[in-house]
């Protein structure tokens, strides 16, 4: 190198330090996000994806960055503040005139949200015309926009929970829009770039246990989920028929507002637990009445068609609970499933039957469900991945 470039190099003052520069202002666009962030009980609404973003708003803000949250109008005071995170509200649910209100008051009074919320980065979760919104949003006023995936059909055309079609359109433009998009798995980084012909970011979903957390070696078998057909809580009443001797416990309320579901479908689940002596059904629970059921879990069992990483397997797998479902959500350790898969209940009862019987048996797939829970979904791995896609969107 020669003389003239050793000079052209920028040297550093002696003097005072370069203030590291803030963290980004990151604001979550969750309309149904407000009853489990506020921790509300007397508001029935407790989704997965809700959970999700409600952990990662208060990780986010105890790790420096400023944080804030659109939501719906549950009867909050506008931006109220909740843990550091300054909440801007939108419409009621109920508000407005049958199809008009597309525009009026929901799509005005989201824009009228971003605007006030004035962050560098906003963030939407799960297969939503808020895609698009937040998109062009972005895109006019010069700011970064994420797309969080909530499940294994956000990137199967055609496939999405999304009732209209003028809505799915929206979301598959916004899918093109948006600066980037975060997937839990592989199965939808693939997804994505055969459908969809974009990349993303993986990044686990992560999860801690709450405060005053006593998971031990419980006596249930647990389902904890929206009561929705393509979660076939049936099976798990099936299973409950072929292991008399084990007790069943059934958490979970009905569809939330939008989803697709068949008329009578809940109270019919509901009234078959109800003919099973060794199941109990406790419909919706607020989320610390959940957590507590775990720390009494022994086995988690799942039933899906599909999901993307349940935050229920996250909740069992920080407690050392084995899991048996039907879904393979690509957890590995050393190139091996963390657990059982099955697709005929008869293999699924012999699994769970074992679970129970044989303690060694049990010790060993406790342990590898904590090992794989934490090497890839604690907060501070999770956090570091974020970290460095928040800090890439800003060069």
């Amino acid at each position: 190198m020669s003389i003239g470039a050793v000079q052209a190099i920028p040297q550093r003052s002696a003097g005072k330090p370069q203030a590291a520069r803030p963290r980004s202002h990151v604001c979550f666009v969750a309309p149904f996000a407000w009853p489990v962030f506020a921790r509300d009980s007397a508001i029935k609404l407790v989704g997965g994806a809700e959970v999700q973003q409600s952990i990662l708003m208060r990780l986010f803000q105890r790790n420096g960055y400023r944080v804030s949250l659109v939501t719906l109008d549950f009867g909050q005071p506008q931006r109220a503040v909740v843990d550091g995170v300054t909440v801007y509200k939108t419409y009621r649910m109920d508000e407005g005139i049958p199809v008009l209100r597309f525009v009026h008051p929901r799509l005005t009074s989201v824009w009228r949200a971003l605007r006030d919320a004035d962050a560098d980065i906003y963030y939407q979760r799960s297969a939503d015309l808020l895609t698009a919104v937040i998109g062009e949003y972005c895109r006019r006023h010069g700011r970064r926009s994420i797309y969080a995936a909530a499940s294994d059909m956000d990137f199967v055309r055609g496939q999405q929970q999304i009732r209209f079609a003028r809505d799915r359109w929206l979301y598959e433009r916004g899918l093109a829009q948006v600066d980037r998009i975060v997937v839990q798995n592989q199965r939808q980084l693939e997804s994505l770039r055969a459908n969809y012909g974009r990349d993303a970011t993986l990044i686990p979903s992560c999860y801690e246990l709450p405060a005053g957390a006593q998971p031990g070696r419980g006596d249930a078998v647990l389902w904890v989920g929206t009561v929705h057909d393509y979660k076939r809580p049936e099976l798990l009443l099936e299973l409950a028929r072929r292991l008399p001797k084990r007790r069943f416990i059934m958490i979970g309320g009905s569809a939330a507002p939008g989803e697709r579901l068949r008329p009578g479908y809940y109270e019919a689940i509901r009234d078959a637990a109800a003919c099973l002596p060794n199941v109990e059904f406790k419909g919706f629970q607020p989320l610390e009445e959940v957590e507590r059921w775990y720390d009494r879990g022994r086995v988690l069992v799942n039933t899906s068609v599909y999901e993307g990483m349940p935050n229920t397997f996250l909740q069992a797998w920080a407690r050392g609970i084995p899991t048996v479902a039907t879904v393979d959500v690509g957890a590995r350790v050393d190139g091996i499933s963390i657990y059982e898969t099955f697709s005929e209940v008869e293999k699924a009862a012999t699994e769970i039957d074992r679970l129970f019987s044989d303690q060694t048996y049990w010790g060993r797939a406790s342990a590898r469900v904590l090992r794989y829970f934490d090497s890839e979904h604690s907060s501070a791995e999770v956090l570091r991945r974020y970290a460095g896609l928040f800090e890439d969107m800003r060069q």
